[in-house]
């Protein structure tokens, strides 16, 4: 297994690139923010999974060791292959990724090309139960901010600090009830309510 690559950049075309590693040039499908970065830099190092298939090897890069575990995990669900795993990472960075598993938002991952609504389904019961904080306590980009309700995102909160989904939800709704507006007075309200 090549787990890791610190290479020159040899040639690049729609998201894959040969990196020379110590004269071998390593073809690598890589995530969108990989590939950027390595075209910028003329090389650099990434994470690497080996896809071994009957039909050959292939090599998946990935900017971080978080975004390599997060295409781990998308492609331990049935039906997510590595392709499909880096179609997900190329389309939603791992803050993007993290806000639709925890609030289940199957509009979000079924905008990725080629997924639908089952498989966006599947990725967010299956990883949910698997991987519970791991995804939830991933920090929200400011850009996605705006388009997560303050609920949402205090649901999200509460998840992260090792509420169920459905405690965190009835939190949230018994603080609005209350009169609580705007996500740190939200939350606040909600943990008085889930403890």
């Amino acid at each position: 297994m090549i787990g890791y690559l610190n290479g020159k950049l040899v040639s690049f075309s729609d998201g894959t690139v040969i990196l020379s590693v110590g004269g071998v040039g390593f073809e690598v499908v890589c995530s969108a923010q990989a590939y950027a970065e390595l075209v910028k830099n003329g090389g650099g190092e990434i994470y690497t999974y080996t896809a071994v298939k009957e039909d050959g090897i292939s090599l998946y890069g990935f900017i971080s060791s978080e975004e390599k575990s997060a295409f781990l995990d998308l492609i331990s669900v049935s039906g997510v292959g590595p392709k499909m795993g880096i179609a997900v990472l190329s389309q939603m960075n791992l803050s993007a990724l993290s806000a639709a598993i925890a609030t289940s938002d199957v509009k979000a991952l079924s905008a990725v090309k080629g997924m639908g609504k089952k498989t966006a389904e599947r990725i967010i019961l299956e990883l949910k139960e698997k991987t519970g904080a791991k995804f939830t306590g991933l920090p929200v980009s400011e850009g996605l901010t705006a388009t997560v309700s303050a609920d949402g995102e205090a649901v999200m909160a509460l998840v992260s600090l090792g509420f169920t989904k459905s405690e965190s939800e009835s939190a949230v709704i018994k603080a609005q009830q209350s009169g609580a507006i705007g996500l740190e007075k939200i939350i606040a309200a909600a943990l008085k309510n889930v403890r």
